[in-house]
């Protein structure tokens, strides 16, 4: 690259600005767009596999959305909320809001099957059309990365799972709540819909 820099200096103003745009071009090419990542808040600037294939996803695309985060478990006594929140998605989603599931064994054990395991458990079980993302960890040092951000800024850890939390449009506000908050409790929905108001 430093090669082309000094070439095209050699060319003048014009060379400069031909390697310029070529460089753009290729930036372009794989799927690196400035303008997306510079809008794009440092909370969602992650990428990570999605469940039903492990082909990485960037949290990018939801930018300017409200999100809703949660960790989740395949046999916990709270994995029952996956059908509220799956009402929440349909309700919402076209007002902006998108929730997205990280499912995690981290709780007691209770998310022990293969990725298939999980999505097929999800989509037959609960119909889930909401992203889901590959099993990871969601607390402690092995942590995925957005959730030590959102452990971060929110002051609070998940403590079991199905914990939530509600990232503003912003991408930087941040509002956490415990597992018995479930998907139906009128905090969590008044706190949505003002979210979803705001510009």
């Amino acid at each position: 690259m430093l090669q082309g820099v000094v070439r095209a200096q050699a060319r003048g103003a014009e060379g400069v600005r031909q390697w310029g745009a070529a460089c753009v071009l290729a930036l372009a090419s794989w799927g690196v767009h400035a303008a997306d990542n510079a809008a794009c808040p440092y909370l969602l600037d992650k990428t990570f596999p999605r469940l039903q294939d492990e082909k990485p996803q960037s949290l990018c695309q939801y930018t300017g959305k409200v999100v809703l985060v949660v960790n989740t478990a395949s046999y916990c006594g709270f994995t029952g909320q996956y059908k509220g929140l799956e009402e929440l998605y349909a309700r919402y989603k076209d007002r902006g809001l998108v929730v997205l599931g990280f499912p995690s064994n981290d709780f007691g054990q209770q998310e022990p099957g293969s990725a298939k395991e999980i999505a097929d458990f999800c989509a037959n079980t609960f119909g889930v059309k909401f992203p889901m993302f590959a099993k990871s960890h969601v607390t402690g040092k092995e942590a995925n990365p957005l959730f030590a951000e959102l452990t971060k800024v929110s002051g609070t850890r998940p403590k079991w799972n199905f914990y939530k939390y509600l990232i503003a449009r912003d991408g930087k506000s941040v509002e956490a709540y415990n597992s018995l908050t479930g998907p139906d409790s009128s905090s969590l929905i008044e706190d949505i819909e003002k979210a979803l108001a705001a510009k």
